[in-house]
């Protein structure tokens, strides 16, 4: 990253909260254990496939408000 700040960040910190929330809702629909706390027991691809879906989900979304669909 070229600024050199921490990715894991909400640029809306007004956001976190929401966002923590979808990556819960995301990892149970996809079976995948995430809980809040310690989470050293998954996989790293577990934790990748779940913000992989979380950006899915959220750029088919946005591309819904785009089209004036819902």
């Amino acid at each position: 990253m070229a600024s050199g700040k921490s990715s894991n960040r909400a640029e809306v910190p007004e956001a976190r909260e929401a966002l923590d929330q979808f990556k819960y809702e995301v990892a149970q629909e996809l079976n995948i254990p995430l809980k809040r706390g310690y989470n050293g027991d998954l996989t790293s691809a577990q934790n990748g496939y779940v913000g992989g879906y979380m950006v899915k989900k959220m750029i088919e979304e946005q591309e819904r408000q785009m089209s004036g669909r819902r």
